[in-house]
């Protein structure tokens, strides 16, 4: 049994709730070479739903169905690379990896352009970045002029188009979702899978804007406001959070909107700004506490589309914790 009869199979058994049954199906299948198997062993090691999470072995999986011809294994393997997801970073090789791929597939191939006029290190790097002009010393806020690119930022917008969601919360009452009772807009994110080697250079510019590195940040988020749509006064800092939200990064996307202004109502500070503008503002205090002088808001938007992308950056590297897998293997 191979190929798509295989996960046909290993679907079954999971529905089944055989799990152990599932698993020792896909193991071995992936311990043979199928390919199949391998991308769906990747899976399976990067959600630890079902086996722990084990993104070194994710890596692996992935790097031997590229191998064996699956060319969507190969371009995530890439991403890893790129990224330093499970395994150390290598900017290089992923970028050679993207340009062996780019001939035969149109996602690799439209993020060479764009790479090649980026001014980059051999670690993916910028080289040169904009002086920041300070708004506030209290708390301390910065504008960079020109972040990202016009093209840069289309690259972004291009993502989002078909992926954005409503802003929503879980009701503890019911366990449904419902609107967001601070924020009225729709967002979406870069995943992992998702964050090809485009995206990976402006993480990489965002935290050298913000003298951090690119393993403090949150994923990369694009959130779209409509005119009515608005982030309502809110603070970035999480209470109690061991390792914090020291900084934000906002860049953005869009011009011409009326309204929707990032506005700090203690300070009295609002900015607005233009296509690949950024907005950094730290959320704490010196030693640490969320600081109440960085409360803001996105104000409503009267007019025309607000797109902004927007990074958490955390004091120490941040992953997101791995759930409690059904199996202990």
């Amino acid at each position: 049994m191979a190929g798509h009869a295989l996960i046909e199979r290993v679907n079954a058994l999971l529905q089944a709730r055989r799990f152990a049954d599932a698993a020792q199906l896909l193991t071995s299948a992936a311990d043979g070479g199928d390919p199949a198997a391998l991308i769906e062993l990747a899976h399976w090691r990067i959600a630890g739903s079902i086996i722990r999470r084990d993104l070194q072995a994710a890596r692996d999986l992935l790097r031997r169905a590229g191998e064996a011809g699956r060319a969507n294994a190969a371009l995530t393997h890439c991403y890893f690379l790129a990224s330093g997801v499970g395994g150390p970073a290598d900017w290089s090789r992923a970028l050679a990896e993207l340009r062996k791929l780019a001939p035969a597939m149109p996602e690799a191939a439209r993020q060479l352009p764009l790479l090649e006029r980026m001014e980059l290190d051999a670690d993916g790097s910028p080289t040169n970045l904009e002086v920041p002009r300070e708004l506030s010393a209290a708390p301390y806020a910065a504008a960079f002029l020109n972040l990202f690119t016009a093209e840069e930022c289309a690259y972004l917008r291009s993502f989002g188009q078909s992926r954005y969601q409503p802003s929503v919360v879980v009701d503890p009452r019911t366990g449904g979702m419902v609107p967001h009772p601070v924020r009225r807009s729709s967002g979406t994110f870069f995943s992992i899978f998702d964050e090809d080697l485009v995206v990976n250079a402006l993480n990489r510019r965002i935290a050298a804007a913000s003298g951090t590195t690119a393993g403090q940040g949150e994923p990369l988020q694009l959130l779209r406001y409509e005119p009515g749509n608005e982030y309502k006064t809110h603070l970035d800092a999480l209470h109690g959070e061991q390792n914090q939200r020291i900084l934000t990064v906002l860049v953005y996307l869009t011009e011409g909107y009326d309204g929707g202004e990032t506005h700090f109502p203690r300070t009295g500070l609002s900015y607005k700004g233009g296509i690949g503008d950024a907005l950094l503002f730290r959320n704490v205090t010196e030693d640490g506490r969320p600081d109440r002088m960085a409360e803001h808001a996105g104000r409503p938007v009267l007019k025309g589309v607000k797109i902004i992308a927007s990074r958490w950056v955390r004091a120490q590297p941040f992953a997101f914790p791995p759930p409690q897998p059904v199996l202990d293997r």
